[in-house]
């Protein structure tokens, strides 16, 4: 029989010892999010790959399930990790984009608003101990970071690591190291660079030994594969990717997760936690969105549909696959449920409960009706079970054409008809471009903000403005 953790209710008519402590069985799941950056759908071996090595990646999807339909809810970075964080679409929360860029830049007086509710902040007060390392990307101001956001403890880089001085196009300030509030080094160099994974994957490892006697999550955002791509020597040395760094990046990818799990069968923790593998959008130069069409940017599958593998030994049956729609922003109310916590009552979230589906019981069907596809402000396109509708008219059979090349509207005209009754749905409640949805909630902003570290070479509160599009090079 299939072990499953206890509902809030079963656990009323557990009896508690009486020394006031929860027998284990009582206590929800541990949670491990690992979020690799600009991933494509073909880059590791359970989706296919023959070129990248992903021998603990492959262990994990033998030993629990492969989600073939499994969405973020943009194809670039900040949106994405928005979304994730609050259960809610990213123009929902006002971080559709930067403040005028795509996403976030050094000190950006826009972040995460401090109202919003993230899944660490709904653990949190479930009892949970919470880690952030990696990569953050929802603000750099200090009221937008990790630990202002429900993270008891944070180890990585604000925003992405090409947002440093080697970058070609921009005049970048310094990239930061952050513990906590605290700024404790700085990405000099491509060596710099190539250590980011060992450092977060020790970081990370480091936290799950420190409360291995508690619940805890673990949110683990990789600045692997985003480019400036470096990677260590033993991973290029063995690389057998044509384009070496990308797959030394993604196999050293494969071995932190390896760490991850090994740490977790070593802790005799295996039964109790949660682990899930994801990417925040399509792959970029360099990676394999195969057999989807477009990648990171994208509003075709390439774009948001990203290959996960979720794992919890005992729970999840092994070797098996989901083919039901489910989202990043499924993980708040999904995590809410296993754990016994709390979901806010006082708004609006997007992503729904997905435990059946984890959990591999014979009936689960999506809880979503529709999914929609933003890039940036616009909304570009619906999903409702296998159609998409792209809002220029092409409408695709997802089921049949995966790879979006047949165009069947002319012949689904009912189809074409209900979708676009979605799409009207979501411009009223979410927006479309400039025009505002009347159910979007506030941005962060910081009205004085600074960068983190200052301009070289410039003195006084200059060194600290924030970046705008004056520093792109040639300005």
């Amino acid at each position: 029989m299939r072990l499953r953790f206890l509902t809030p209710f079963a656990v009323l008519t557990v009896v508690v010892f009486a020394t006031g402590a929860a027998p284990a069985a009582e206590r929800g799941p541990n949670f491990v999010v690992i979020f690799i950056d600009d991933m494509g759908y073909g880059d590791i071996g359970p989706f296919g790959s023959t070129i990248n090595h992903t021998p603990h990646l492959d262990r994990m999807a033998d030993e629990g399930m492969k989600l073939t339909s499994f969405y973020v809810a943009a194809p670039v970075c900040t949106p994405s990790r928005a979304a994730l964080m609050t259960g809610c679409y990213p123009r929902r929360v006002g971080l559709a984009t930067g403040s005028f860029h795509a996403v976030l830049f050094p000190g950006d007086r826009h972040g995460l608003h401090p109202d919003e509710i993230t899944v660490a902040e709904v653990l949190k007060k479930a009892g949970y101990a919470t880690g952030c390392f990696g990569k953050w990307h929802l603000g750099d101001q200090p009221k937008f970071l990790p630990t202002r956001q429900g993270f008891d403890t944070y180890f990585g880089i604000p925003y992405s690591n090409d947002m440093w001085k080697g970058h070609t196009g921009w005049h970048f300030t310094p990239l930061p190291v952050v513990r906590d509030s605290l700024i404790v080094g700085e990405v000099k160099t491509m060596e710099d660079q190539a250590e980011l994974c060992r450092r977060f994957t020790a970081a990370a490892v480091t936290f799950i030994k420190e409360n291995k006697d508690r619940p805890f999550f673990v949110y683990l955002p990789h600045a692997f594969v985003h480019h400036p791509r470096a990677a260590r020597k033993e991973f290029l040395d063995r690389a057998k990717n044509p384009d070496q760094v990308t797959g030394a990046q993604i196999e050293e990818v494969d071995w932190s997760v390896g760490q991850v799990l090994h740490t977790l069968r070593e802790l005799k923790l295996e039964e109790q936690t949660f682990v899930l593998f994801t990417s925040d959008n399509g792959g970029s130069r360099g990676c394999v969105n195969r057999p989807l069409r477009g990648g990171k940017g994208s509003a075709f599958e390439g774009g948001l549909r990203e290959p996960t593998v979720a794992w919890w030994p005992g729970h999840i049956p092994p070797r098996s696959t989901c083919d039901e729609l489910a989202t990043t922003m499924d993980l708040l109310p999904t995590f809410a449920a296993m754990a016994g916590g709390q979901m806010p009552t006082d708004r609006i979230i997007d992503g729904r409960d997905v435990s059946a589906l984890l959990l591999g019981d014979a009936d689960a069907k999506t809880p979503h009706e529709t999914f929609f596809y933003y890039q940036g402000k616009n909304l570009r396109a619906v999903r409702s079970g296998p159609w998409k509708l792209f809002a220029s008219g092409a409408l695709y059979n997802l089921d049949q054409d995966i790879g979006e090349s047949q165009n069947v509207a002319a012949r689904n005209a009912d189809v074409v008809a209900r979708l676009k009754g979605y799409l009207a749905a979501a411009r009223d409640d979410l927006g479309d471009g400039k025009n505002p949805g009347k159910n979007c909630r506030p941005v962060g902003v910081e009205a004085n903000p600074r960068v983190l570290l200052p301009r070289p070479g410039v003195a006084g509160d200059a060194a600290y403005a924030p970046m705008t599009p004056a520093d792109r090079r040639g300005k």
